[in-house]
């Protein structure tokens, strides 16, 4: 029996995840400063999550290969 193709995972999460465990929350305000040692790992806030989106970059042909691989 197969599996269905949404229910293949392809090199885990490819999409981007909108909620931070703890222990990333906690990086991400170390990194910006701020957090403490004083402060309690409970009731954390809301940590934005930016979604990183790449162009594609377009093939440009070159003019001088294109007639040349049409002719023998």
């Amino acid at each position: 029996m197969t599996i269905d193709k949404s229910l293949k995972i392809k090199k885990g999460v490819t999409r981007s995840r909108n909620v931070l465990t703890r222990v990333e929350r906690i990086e991400k305000m170390q990194a910006t400063d701020r957090w403490t040692e004083e402060t309690s790992p409970f009731n954390l806030p809301k940590i934005r999550v930016y979604k990183v989106v790449l162009k594609k970059k377009k093939k440009v042909k070159d003019a001088d290969d294109a007639p040349a691989k049409g002719k023998k």
